[in-house]
This record gives structure tokens, C-alpha cells and sequence, in this order.
């Protein structure tokens, strides 16, 4: 089953939905990373499919297809994801999110513990609220983009737009070097052509509405609107040592903190690497919290 669905929301707003996968398969709700939109790799489909998961994909509020919300917390997306699964006709479900989707995953699970059966986070950034070293080891656009969030929606937008060319005019060898400070060499090598391909038509639709992405920046740099604390259900952590958009020590903060979380603080690996050669694995660790029919 494929489907896209414009999902209205209790609040007048309207949510771009993806779901692919067996219609009575238990559904993963997947947070994408920022920019980004409810576009489906064919890598990640085929994984879900294949454990006889269904996938949910989604644009998160202001990116393209999604209404703005502005001003949105981190947490706010807990509501978001409630209607999701309610016009599924579905009480329980998984929910993951890689980069800037981990702290979306997380705040799925702290805010519908009744619901959430088990979360995953690849390469979650940690709160940057009371966390100095929060720049720390991040590659020099990042830096610049954090830097501009902190000034406010006024001084961040001009750099987006200008990202946003940079992307649209550009193809798989473009991305490493537009994106030459983000990719370690271990990142680089997994840019084959289909996840070259995958990334860049993301990133291409991911940015066509800038909102959702500046919305992603000014929340990370504010209060999440929820506690790690908070998060009760099983949980599951992966990040890469030499990841240079998501910097090792937020998967050691974050390791340190989430109750009862796994971690697998992984040497050797990137940004997307990580991803690229252990989302079957991911997967694996959710599916022990599936109930067996």
C-alpha cells in the first residue's frame, strides 16, 4: 500500500502524510531530519516492508505540503503525530527520527507514552538550553546556521534562501561539496547512486518551503517543552564518532541522560553512514517491542 494523504489536523492546520508498507503492519512514524519532508527513501521503504512494517512519513509543520506553525516547540509535534495515528485507525505504533527528527522522535514518546511503543534517535542533536559546548566539533555551516538562529527568524532566513539555491542547482557531487564541512570521508563513501540520489531529491523537496526548516532551527535553540526524564518507554540511540553535523558528544549527552535508554556510540562511523549500514539493525531492536498476534 502507498499512499500520500493531506491530513487535516484538529487545529485547522493541514499535515503531508506518506505511508507505504503491509496495511495491517504495525506503523513506524518517521521523523525526518532538517531540512527535510515526508519523501521515502527506497532503502528505508524497502526495510520496513520487508519486517512487515508500515512506514509513515510526514512533513513536519511549515515544510512543504504542511502548514506553518509558528513558534512551534519541539514537543508540539506529539499532537501532530496523535492525529496521525488516530486517522490510521491505530492505538499503538513506532516512532524514530534521524538529526534534527531524533529530538521529534523523542518528544513523540514523552508526549503519547500510551502510544509509543518504543523510539528511535540516529544522530539526535542534545538541547542546546544550557548546553555551552553544544557548537563544539560541528562542521563551519552548521556553526553559521546556529549562530543566526540564535538572532531570530529575521537574521536566519537570507542564509536559508541562499542554501536553498545551492541545493536546487545541485546533484549527488554537488551535495559533498556544497556540503564539504558536514561530510567526513566515511559519509562520503556511502553517497552511491541510489542514497545520492534519495538525498538529493529530499533535500530538493525539503526546502522548497523554507519554514519548516527555520521552524527545526529556532526550536532546537530554545526549551524542547519536554523533559528527557519525561521519556518512559523503551528507547534506542545511535550515533556515529566522526559525524561532523551531529557531533559525537550530543549521542554521549544524550546516552547519559534518556532513562533506560540502549545506546550504540558506534567508532568509525558518520552521519549518514550510520544510517546507511545499520537502519536494518535499527529496525531489528524495534520490532522486540511489536506484540506478537
Amino acid at each position: 500500500m502507498d499512499e500520500r494523504i493531506a491530513l487535516d489536523l484538529p487545529d485547522g492546520r493541514v499535515l503531508d502524510v506518506r505511508v507505504s508498507g503491509p496495511a495491517d503492519g504495525v506503523p513506524l512514524l518517521w521523523h525526518h531530519g532538517t531540512p527535510g519532508c515526508s519523501l521515502q527513501t527506497r532503502a528505508m521503504a524497502a526495510a520496513t516492508a520487508e519486517r512487515g512494517l508500515r512506514l509513515v512519513t510526514y512533513s513536519r509543520a511549515g515544510a512543504v505540503g504542511s502548514t506553518r506553525r509558528p513558534g512551534r516547540l519541539v514537543a508540539d509535534v506529539a499532537d501532530d503525530m496523535a492525529a496521525v495515528a488516530d486517522h490510521l485507525g491505530v492505538e499503538e505504533f513506532l516512532t524514530g527520527g534521524a538529526s534534527g527528527g531524533g529530538p521529534h522522535a523523542l518528544a513523540t514518546g514523552a508526549g503519547l507514552p500510551d502510544r509509543v511503543l518504543a523510539v528511535l534517535a540516529v544522530c539526535c542533536v542534545k538541547p542546546y538550553v544550557d548546553q555551552p559546548d553544544f557548537l563544539d566539533g560541528m562542521g563551519a555551516d552548521n556553526v553559521e546556521e546556529f549562530g543566526l538562529a540564535l538572532q531570530g527568524e529575521e537574521a536566519l532566513m537570507p542564509f536559508l534562501e541562499r542554501e536553498r539555491e545551492a541545493v536546487l542547482a545541485t546533484d549527488a557531487e554537488g551535495v559533498v561539496a556544497t556540503m564539504a564541512s558536514l561530510l567526513p570521508d566515511v559519509d562520503r563513501a556511502v553517497l552511491t547512486s541510489e542514497v545520492g540520489e534519495d538525498l538529493v531529491t529530499g533535500l530538493k523537496s525539503g526546502v522548497q518551503e523554507l519554514y519548516g526548516w527555520l521552524d527545526d532551527d529556532l526550536a532546537f535553540t530554545r526549551d524542547w517543552g519536554f523533559a528527557l526524564d519525561d521519556l518512559s518507554v523503551p528507547s534506542y540511540l545511535w550515533q556515529g564518532s566522526e559525524d561532523l553535523m551531529v557531533p559525537f558528544h550530543h549521542g554521549e549527552w544524550l546516552a547519559a541522560r534518556i532513562p533506560g535508554v540502549v545506546p550504540h556510540l558506534v567508532p568509525g562511523e558518520g552521519h549518514l553512514s550510520i544510517a546507511v549500514g545499520s537502519f536494518g539493525p535499527m529496525l531489528d531492536e524495534l520490532l522486540a517491542h511489536v506484540p506478537r498476534s
